[in-house]
C-alpha cells in the first residue's frame, strides 16, 4: 500500500530542497525525522511538515503504523518562479527569479519476505540442473581432449 503527500510551491529553491532530501531517501520514517531534526538547512522545515502529513494520511486513511513505513519516492519538482527586478546604475535594471518547488513523498509498508517451501523446492532443482550440465560439459571436454591427444 503507497500513501502519497504533495506540498506545492514552497518558496523554496528545489535545488536546496534536494540537498536535504537526498538525504532522507529510502530511510525509514524514524531515521528521516532524525536527519531533519539534526540538520541545518532551511528546507528540512518543509520536508518534515510534507512527511509528517504523509504518515498522517497513512494512519488516518489505511490504518498503518509508523514503525511499518519506509520512503519509497521522494521527488522534489520546479514550480512556479516569480520574476523580480533588482535596480542598477544608470536606470538599468537587473532580473532574477525567485524560485519554488513541489515536494511529493509517497510511503510504503515494510514488507517482510516469506520464502515459500514451493520456491526452495524449485531453486534445488535449478541447482541440480546446472550441476548435472557443468559434469556433462567437463566430460565432453575431456572426451575432446582424449580423441585429440591420441591422434
Amino acid at each position: 500500500m503507497e500513501v502519497r503527500a504533495i506540498s506545492r510551491s514552497v518558496r523554496m529553491s528545489p535545488r536546496k530542497v534536494r540537498l536535504v532530501a537526498d538525504a532522507i531517501r529510502k530511510l525509514s520514517i524514524g531515521e528521516a525525522y532524525e536527519v531533519l531534526t539534526a540538520t541545518q538547512k532551511r528546507s528540512g522545515g518543509p520536508l518534515m511538515k510534507t512527511l509528517q502529513s504523509a504518515v498522517a494520511n497513512a494512519k488516518a486513511n489505511n490504518n498503518i503504523d509508523e514503525e511499518n513505513l519506509v520512503i519509497s519516492q521522494l521527488t522534489v519538482n520546479e514550480g512556479q518562479a516569480l520574476k523580480r527586478f533588482h535596480p542598477s546604475s544608470r536606470g538599468r535594471v537587473h532580473p532574477y527569479k525567485n524560485k519554488s518547488s513541489h515536494i511529493t513523498i509517497v510511503l510504503r509498508e515494510k514488507v517482510a519476505k516469506a520464502v515459500s517451501p514451493v520456491v526452495k523446492a524449485a531453486d534445488k532443482k535449478k541447482v541440480k540442473t546446472v550441476k548435472a550440465l557443468e559434469a556433462t560439459n567437463k566430460e565432453s571436454i575431456r572426451q575432446a581432449q582424449d580423441k585429440g591427444g591420441t591422434k
